[in-house]
This record gives C-alpha cells, structure tokens and sequence, in this order.
C-alpha cells in the first residue's frame, strides 16, 4: 500500500479516501496546508514545517484537535508505511464538514488529511541546464504568509507559464517582484545574495530559510530586501528555493537571458552546501 492517505485517524489507498462535498475546504478553501518531503528516510525539517502549518492555522483562527507531536507521530508513521526512500507528503486541515454558511460553524470538527506518494525530484537535465520563468500581476490577497488552500491565483500564475513555456512565474505588485507561485526566489548581484523579505507578501518557505541560514555560515553575504522587476532583469544570477525544487537556478526572465545565459557559480555553490548538509 504505497501511495496512502490518513483521513481523520483512518489510513487507506489514496483512492478510497474521500471527504464530505459538505467540508468547507472543498466550499470555500477554508483550511491550511503544507507539503513536507523526505531524503533516504529523514524527513525534511519537520518541526518548522509543522510550526508554520499551525502558525497558518492560528492566522485563520482554525484550531486543529490534533497536537504537533501527534501530527509529527502520523507523519512518521505514514512514511514508514508507503515504504518509500523519498516522500511527498501533503497535509490539508479545514475547518471540516457542515452546511454551507459562511460564517464559522458551531461544533464542527476540523479536517486532517494527509496523503503520501512517491517522491520525483526534478530531472538532472533540468537542473543542470536552468529553467526560464515569466513574470505575471499578483491578485492574491494580502496575507500570502498564511498555507491557505486558496491557491487560484497560484494556479492561474502556473498556467500562464507552461503556456509560454516557463517553469514558474514570478509575482509582481507595483513593480516589486515578491515570489513564485510555487517557490521562493533569491538574486545574485555580484557577489552578494538578495531576496525578498519575509513578511505578509510572501510565503517564507522552509527551504528559503535553511538556504539563508547556510550560506551566512559560509559567509556569503545575503540582504532580505524588496527587488523591483528592473533590478531584477540586471541580476547576474537567479534562482528557486521549494521543497520539490530545493535550489533551481533560472537562466531566462520573461525570455531574457539571465546572466550568462548559465547556472552561475553562487547558485552552484548554494545547492552544493545545501545537499551537503541533508
């Protein structure tokens, strides 16, 4: 049974588990989410994955019934489970089933639902040759730090770069460039390493800060700072930060080369600390 689902304290095949067309984050995306990956068996940073998925839940006044340490116990037992090396485990918790009314529900029990699959990390090929992304108008709303499952704008962002042909787009409000619909995203200008601050316009992704923490310790100089699009287009370097992509570098932006047109040798230094370190 490899590829399974937890459903409020129940396992099963992915395909058998199902939730109520009642559950209000099927109604209104009213719920939290976090995706956690594991490397040979060791799971990723748990304890600051699960910290932000409570800390997104509390944004949104949804409280889970379900401990951390308990959630962290089904996370490691559902690894064990599927029996693979690698793991892609998504956890979703709403506010749980009831008649459709927008305000909060009196006695409704929250939802927990997580699903483990294989995990495919992105092709050697492609990390190795870089990825090109586009730039698109953020419309999201203005609490981006919170794993809400509302995630249309993201969507319709992804969308709009497979049909140009980009791996990611990157967000852009009032000519600052704040993040990926799926990633986070650093610049190299020199020598010196820049990404957008943490704050309520992006989602500050595990990955983001264990990369920010390493490459201090390596004593790589690193700005948390705002980017505008035009400073952007001048970077020497660009790359991804995500659980899926870990560090992916781009080598084109809105069709421009990035650059050299190359992976650069910050990016490359970054990833090889990071997999060092696993």
């Amino acid at each position: 049974m490899p590829d399974i689902a937890y459903l409020n304290g129940k396992w099963s095949p992915i395909a058998s588990a199902t939730v109520s067309v009642e559950d209000r984050g099927f109604q209104f995306g009213d719920g939290v989410y976090e995706l956690i990956r594991t490397y040979n068996g060791k799971i990723f940073h748990i304890d600051e994955h699960i910290q932000r998925l409570y800390q997104s839940a509390r944004q949104i006044q949804l409280a889970p019934r379900e401990t951390a340490a308990t959630l962290c116990q089904v996370i490691r037992q559902g690894c064990v489970k599927s029996g693979y090396p690698d793991v892609k485990i998504y956890i979703q918790i709403t506010r749980g089933a009831a008649p459709r009314v927008h305000s909060f529900p009196k006695g409704c029990r929250p939802t927990v639902v997580m699903t483990f699959r294989k995990f495919d990390p992105v092709p050697d090929p492609i990390r190795k040759k870089g990825v090109s992304v586009i730039t698109v108008d953020d419309i999201r709303w203005n609490w981006c730090n919170v794993k809400s499952l509302n995630l249309l704008p993201n969507v319709l962002a992804r969308e709009q770069a497979v049909r140009a042909g980009a791996y990611d787009a990157l967000f852009v409000q009032n000519g600052w460039v704040w993040e990926g619909a799926g990633s986070n995203f650093f610049a190299v200008f020199g020598k010196k390493v820049v990404t957008p601050p943490a704050g309520n316009r992006i989602l500050s992704g595990i990955t983001r800060e264990v990369v920010i923490a390493q490459a201090k310790q390596q004593g790589i100089s690193v700005q948390e700072k705002k980017i505008s699009l035009t400073t952007l287009s001048h970077a020497d370097e660009i790359f991804l930060t995500g659980t899926t992509v870990e560090l992916l570098p781009v080598i084109r932006l809105n069709g421009e080369k990035v650059g050299t047109g190359k992976p650069g040798p910050v990016t490359r230094r970054l990833y090889r600390i990071f997999q060092d370190a696993l």
